[in-house]
């Protein structure tokens, strides 16, 4: 079912996602992309209502897009996380709140790798690592007991990342 992993390393984010599409105990989809770039940097993860997460995460992509070309940059994985969270907490102080949890990872050249968790309460937090999904109660403890910053040299070498997607 629905389900987001991301394990932050010294130089590199890594992030998983299912592919699954579902409603209640109805699975709807199985080629449903939770994984959206936002810039070259920047990738949004969301699960939550399938409406929601895909409205909103293209709301995100789009405006993230048209500050890339209003101001000729891109925006830090730290702004765009921060504007996330901000638009994510206007919409639930209003009638039509989006409720979707969100992992958004990214890049950046002064702050390096980065990693911020979101609710659909919109909290956030900078974590090291996060999930979210059915399966994030069992793997947030392998990755509380596990986690090592410094043993990820390479996102293709973790065995951690091996253990929390067999969970």
């Amino acid at each position: 079912m629905d389900f987001v992993i991301g394990i932050q390393g010294e130089d590199f984010v890594a992030v998983a996602g299912d592919t699954v599409a579902s409603s209640n105990v109805l699975i709807l989809k199985h080629d449903h992309n939770k994984m959206f770039k936002l810039s070259k940097k920047i990738l949004l993860l969301c699960v939550g209502e399938t409406g929601d997460t895909v409205q909103f995460a293209e709301y995100i992509q789009k405006n993230v897009q048209l500050y890339n070309m209003r101001n000729g940059y891109e925006m830090s994985p730290t702004a765009a996380a921060n504007f996330t969270r901000r638009n994510l907490a206007d919409y639930l102080r209003s009638r039509t709140p989006y409720h979707v949890n969100l992992l958004l990872a990214g890049c950046d050249d002064i702050d390096g790798p980065s990693l911020f968790y979101m609710d659909y309460l919109a909290s956030m937090a900078r974590v090291p690592f996060a999930a979210h999904g059915y399966a994030s109660h069992l793997t947030i403890t392998l990755l509380d007991r596990f986690y090592r910053p410094s043993e990820f040299l390479c996102p293709l070498s973790c065995p951690l990342r091996v253990k929390c997607l067999m969970q």
